[in-house]
Order: C-alpha cells, then structure tokens, then sequence
C-alpha cells in the first residue's frame, strides 16, 4: 500500500478530516483535554521520519487527534513509500492516518504539491485542489530505531520562552484577574507570575508561559501585522474562530518551545461554539488551521530577526 492520492474519490477530504477532528474534541470535551493537549507524541509537532520536516497547520491537528485516538507514543510520521526507503517495514494490516495537500488541476510530476496552502487561502485554495494521502506512525513499523533526542534543560527552556516572548516587542501590563489581548488598545493583559499553580499536567510556570502565547497569537492579528479578519467570512461567529486560532497557535508554539500546553478550564466555555462552527462549515478547520500556522511562524520570524541583530 503505497502513499493513496484520491484524485477521482469520492472521498471528501475537509468533511473527514475536520469529522476527525470533532470527535477528538467531543471526545476530550468532559475534561476539557482537545487534541493538542497531548503531553507525549505532542510535546513537538508531528515530524516526517524521511525528511525531518514538520507538518503544518491542519495535519498537525489531524496527526495529533490519531495519536491520541491510538496512544502512539512518538511524533514520527512518513508514507508506506518512505519508511520502505528507510529500511523499515510497515507492518500487516496497520491503519493509515490521514493527511491533506494540495495541487493545482494541472500539477504534474513537474509541479510538486504542497502540504498547506499559503497564508490568504481564501483565494489561494480556491485554485488548488486537496488531496488525502495516508501517514504511518514510528510505533506501526519494525526496523527503524528512534533518534535519540537530547535531554533538554528545563531551566533553559524556559528561559528561551521568556526570551521569544520578549522579542515580539509586544506591551504587556502585568495585574488584573484576568488574562486577554485588547485591540483597541494594542495591550496584553497578564495576571501577575504569582497566581498560576502547578497542576498535573504542567508547572506553574508553563501555565503562564502557555497563556503568555495564547494572548501573543491574538496580538499578531492586529491590523499593523497579519490584520486578520474574521468577520466577514464567519460572521457573529468570528470571536469562536480566533480563539481556536489563538488556541491552536499557541499549542504550535508550545511544541516548538518543548512546553506543555495544559487544558484549560477557561475554554470549555468556547468548545459548543467551535463545534458549531467546524460542523456548519467543513473548511473552518483548516482556515483556523492555515492561521493559526501564519500567526506562529510570525512570531518566530520576530525572534529571529532580533537574534540575527544581537552582536
């Protein structure tokens, strides 16, 4: 079974992955854990054990929702066609996840695909066409050994955190009983460091930090950055999208930094309504998805500009 492109399937690739999706939220939803609280496989994102590349928006979710559903343990993913070049062996019977790309009508050998579309999907998709392909995890195939990664230092970790939070040059008022981002004013609301607790599914400190991201990630759509608007696409239900946006770019974030994304009580409030959204439109997944991507990447592309001028 090699790599499935469905060109002339049936198969509505949106509709499953964003069903995928919804069960793994009305799954978690009791406890409020989605798929993007995963503290094993999801500590990073999704990586391809041939190319070393991450996965981006949408099939970032969709691999995490399946490593969840299935307890893998390990965030390697590739094709049946690449673990075979890897000298590995995918084993009998085992079930595919699904990923989507996308081409253009005439894409031909010449013309290689691409796993996500380009920020403005909006009228970048409306000329490509998805694709469903199927992905392996390491924990499905024999005779390939996991790379041995590093043991980080937590207090370094961490203090990398504050450090790419603090190259955003964003303001930040600390004090208040609440956390948010106010685009009126351009201002992030924190709490102050004291009041976060540890619980068992992160430190204190990762709680702050996780939060600290959630609001940078409604700051990039600010009208001088990525200008997001949401409105007219959404209408009255613009304000559940951005929080799934800010929801999911600040758990991209998070595997990149290597911290935990804890489950929040707070976004229980927000779950019927982004079920409401992702089941009255099949392609809001992967707009919140393609978003969420554009606004991490932001950030980054902000720390490495400042890390490039330090002397």
């Amino acid at each position: 079974m090699d790599s499935a492109v469905l060109s002339k399937s049936k198969l509505d690739v949106y509709q499953a992955i964003t069903d995928k999706i919804i069960a793994a939220i009305e799954a978690g939803a009791p406890e409020y854990h989605m798929p993007w609280h995963r503290s094993q496989a999801s500590v990073t994102r999704p990586v391809n054990a041939l190319t070393g590349s991450q996965y981006r928006g949408v099939n970032v979710l969709s691999l995490w929702a399946d490593a969840m559903f299935r307890d893998y343990e390990t965030g390697y993913w590739a094709t049946y066609r690449q673990w075979k070049s890897l000298g590995a062996q995918v084993r009998k019977d085992s079930r595919g996840s699904m990923i989507v790309f996308y081409k253009l009508p005439d894409t031909g050998p010449d013309r290689p695909a691409c796993e996500e579309a380009v920020e403005g999907e909006e009228k970048a998709r409306s000329r490509l066409i998805a694709r469903a392909s199927w992905v392996f995890n390491a924990s499905q195939v024999d005779g390939w050994t996991l790379p041995e990664a590093p043991r980080p230092n937590k207090v370094q970790v961490l203090a990398n955190v504050e450090a790419f939070i603090e190259t955003t040059k964003a303001r930040i008022k600390y004090g208040g009983d609440h956390c948010c981002y106010s685009p009126l004013s351009d201002l992030i609301q924190m709490v102050e460091r004291e009041y976060f607790v540890d619980t068992e599914f992160s430190s204190a400190t990762e709680s702050f930090y996780a939060v600290h991201l959630h609001e940078l990630i409604h700051w990039t759509g600010h009208s001088s950055r990525l200008d997001r608007q949401l409105r007219n696409r959404f209408g009255d239900d613009f304000y559940a999208m951005e929080e799934l946006i800010a929801e999911l770019g600040a758990a991209f974030l998070c595997a990149d930094l290597g911290i935990t994304n804890e489950p929040r009580e707070d976004h229980a409030a927000y779950l019927r309504s982004w079920l409401y959204v992702l089941k009255q439109d099949r392609k809001a997944l992967f707009t919140a998805g393609s978003k969420a991507t554009a606004a991490a990447e932001f950030l980054a592309q902000l720390a490495q500009a400042t890390a490039r001028k330090l002397p």
